[in-house]
């Protein structure tokens, strides 16, 4: 499974690592908007590895919890799911917003072989200090580089290189993010402070 080979999700030994990544993220969901301590101890219990202030605002949904890893000052916004049967690794200061679904699971092409009822996956990457809009998609197999930002609705199909703004169905690149940007921010921010 972890390798991206077909395997079939009801074997009794993913099923019951699948169910108790289920109870986990029950307990998650369930707790106090006051209770950040126990939310947090909860997600460190869930995902593979997890850095320095990272957070998931619930309700959070995941297939295996241990297959995710995300880095330093992570965060996903409300409806986020992660179906995680290969390793998800997801950088420090990335932004999830709303209803943010990583889908690498794949089912074959044939219907016949489809009804053995396997499925494969292809792992994820999504590199530092990338922003994600709202309602996004992120198939299979697809790096995002570092910089990025996925506009909102968007459905990423492919990689992304660094420091652009993508957005569509499927994602494509819009233009770089350049200098003057940063400057632009820059400025407002300063004028607003």
């Amino acid at each position: 499974m972890l390798k991206g080979l077909l395997y079939n999700p009801s074997d009794p030994d993913i099923r019951n690592e699948f169910i108790e990544a289920k109870r986990k993220v029950r307990l998650f969901n369930n707790t106090n908007e006051d209770e950040l301590e126990l939310r947090t101890s909860i997600l460190k219990s869930i995902l593979g590895s997890m850095g320095k202030n990272a957070y998931i605002e619930p309700p959070f949904r995941c297939d295996y919890g241990k297959n995710i890893h995300v880095g330093d000052y992570f965060y996903a916004n409300y409806n986020c799911v992660i179906l995680d049967a290969v390793p998800i690794h997801i950088g420090s200061y990335v932004l999830l917003g709303p209803n943010v679904g990583i889908y690498p699971i794949n089912h074959p092409i044939d219907k016949d072989i489809r009804k053995i009822w396997v499925e494969y996956g292809q792992s994820i990457r999504i590199e530092d200090n990338v922003w994600i809009g709202g309602h996004v998609v992120i198939n299979g197999g697809v790096t995002i580089g570092q910089g990025s930002i996925i506009g909102s609705g968007s459905v990423v199909t492919r990689d992304i290189p660094e420091n652009v703004i993508a957005a569509g169905n499927p994602c494509k690149v819009i233009r770089k993010i350049t200098e003057e940007d940063k400057k632009f921010w820059e400025n407002r921010y300063n004028l607003e402070r």
